[in-house]
């Protein structure tokens, strides 16, 4: 029975994800800031013997390796990391913005992808495989006004995954970046710090791309062969496209 990591579980792309694993036989570690939520996830997908939960902020590098180290034996070997912990917060200008804002996105969506990476990686070098799966996001190749840190955080999760690919060659250890559009998840919610108004007109009028869409994707990424690396795959809806340059008129 393989095992798959989650940061991130107890909502949108994570939660979708961990539902689809343990449904096809997968045991799970999930991980996130909300008990609540991990501990229902933990008993609806099979209880202790099938799911263990890590509570704590992926981006306190402390916690990270306190979970990871304490791992059961049952789930010390892990198969699959998906680093999909994740946060934007405020469309406000740079001059504008709140700088706790920019704090909490470079902690949890740079700091807390690499204290998990590292921290799991030895374990997949010693076991001669394994599978990364980053989220990053089309904000990290095309950046929008208002998304500053947010777009900028993306993009080192291109880079990050790039880099550790060519560190790992011949490893037996692959590496995607998933690279989603706009999806209907509780990411606008957060974004707008509960506006719920606010955050249904991101997804007004058109049709987003959903959780359980980005999950199916991981699925089928975790069942390519072995000697198969998909490095890059960038997700937007039907009805979502690039636009053209903006230019600025008197």
């Amino acid at each position: 029975m393989k095992t798959i990591m989650i940061t991130g579980a107890t909502s949108g792309f994570g939660e979708a994800t961990a539902r689809l694993f343990a449904k096809n036989g997968w045991k799970l570690i999930l991980t996130g800031r909300r008990k609540a939520r991990l501990e229902h996830l933990q008993d609806e997908l099979g209880g202790v013997s099938n799911v263990h939960i890590c509570c704590f902020d992926i981006g306190h590098r402390q916690a990270v390796e306190q979970a990871i180290y304490s791992l059961p034996d049952t789930f010390s070997k892990i198969d699959l990391l998906l680093n999909n912990a994740g946060l934007a917060l405020g469309l406000e200008p740079a001059d504008e913005t709140n700088l706790d804002d920019w704090d909490q996105m470079v902690n949890t969506n740079i700091k807390g992808l690499m204290y998990c990476t590292r921290t799991v990686l030895p374990i997949m070098k010693q076991l001669g495989q394994g599978y990364i799966i980053n989220i990053g996001s089309v904000a990290g190749n095309w950046p929008y006004p208002g998304g500053n840190v947010y777009c900028a955080s993306k993009a080192f999760v291109r880079q990050f995954s790039l880099a550790i690919r060519a560190d790992l060659l011949g490893s037996g250890i692959r590496v995607t970046n998933i690279e989603p559009g706009n999806a209907e998840t509780e990411f606008s919610d957060v974004r707008f710090n509960q506006d719920k108004q606010r955050a249904d007109k991101v997804y007004q009028n058109t049709v987003a791309l959903t959780a359980q869409d980005i999950a199916e994707t991981i699925y089928w990424l975790a069942n390519t062969p072995a000697h198969m690396n998909v490095t890059i795959m960038e997700i937007m809806p039907t009805q979502q496209a690039t636009g053209p340059l903006a230019i600025y008129r008197e």
